[in-house]
C-alpha cells in the first residue's frame, strides 16, 4: 500500500469508490452516506486544500485506489460539544473509506496506523473523528485502534459519536 495526495484526476475513481461503498453499506443496513453526502464537491474541496489522501494497491499490474481519507483541522460546530481530553494540536479524520473490493484485508487498520504516524509527523498530539452510531464496522475499527468517545452529535442521518485518541 502506498499513500499519496489525491489529485483532481482521481475524482472519477474516488466517486466510483464512494458509490460502491454506499451500496455495500446499504446492503448491510447502514444508512450512513447517500447521494447528498459525501459529494464530489466535498472531495474536490479536500483536494484543493491538500487534505485528501489515497491509498493505492497494485492489482494485475494496475494501481487502484483502495482507500481514501481526509486529514485536516476542520470540524463541524457540533465538535464544540465534545469533552475533548487532549488539549494539544490535533487533526481530524474525515471520510475514511475502503473500497468494498479491498475490505476485510486489514487495509482500514493499516491506514489508521499510517494516519497516526502522519499526524504525529505534523506535530499533532491527538486525532479526532466522528463515527455513525449505526456502523458497527467503523465503531469496532476505531475502538480497537484506541479511540474513545468524547461526545455525540446529531446530524441529518442520525446519531454520531465524537471520538479521540492521543498519539
Amino acid at each position: 500500500m502506498t499513500y499519496r495526495f489525491a489529485a483532481e484526476s482521481d475524482l472519477d475513481e474516488i466517486c466510483s469508490l464512494i458509490k460502491s461503498a454506499i451500496a455495500k453499506m446499504d446492503s448491510c443496513g447502514i444508512p450512513q452516506w447517500d447521494e447528498i453526502y459525501p459529494a464530489r464537491e466535498d472531495f474536490l474541496n479536500d483536494i484543493k486544500s491538500n487534505s485528501l489522501f489515497a491509498g493505492e494497491v497494485c492489482e494485475d499490474g494496475k494501481n487502484r485506489i483502495a482507500v481514501i481519507y481526509a486529514l485536516n483541522k476542520d470540524c463541524d460546530e457540533e465538535y464544540k460539544k465534545a469533552d475533548w481530553q487532549c488539549s494539544g494540536d490535533y487533526r481530524v479524520i474525515h471520510r475514511l473509506c475502503v473500497h468494498p473490493d479491498f475490505q476485510n484485508r486489514g487495509i482500514a487498520r493499516k491506514t489508521m496506523e499510517h494516519i497516526e504516524n502522519q499526524a504525529e509527523a505534523l506535530g499533532a498530539k491527538c486525532l479526532r473523528l466522528d463515527v455513525f452510531s449505526k456502523n458497527p464496522f467503523s465503531l469496532r475499527l476505531y475502538e480497537h485502534a484506541g479511540y474513545y468517545k468524547t461526545g455525540e452529535a446529531n446530524w441529518r442521518k442520525g446519531l454520531f459519536y465524537l471520538m479521540e485518541k492521543k498519539i
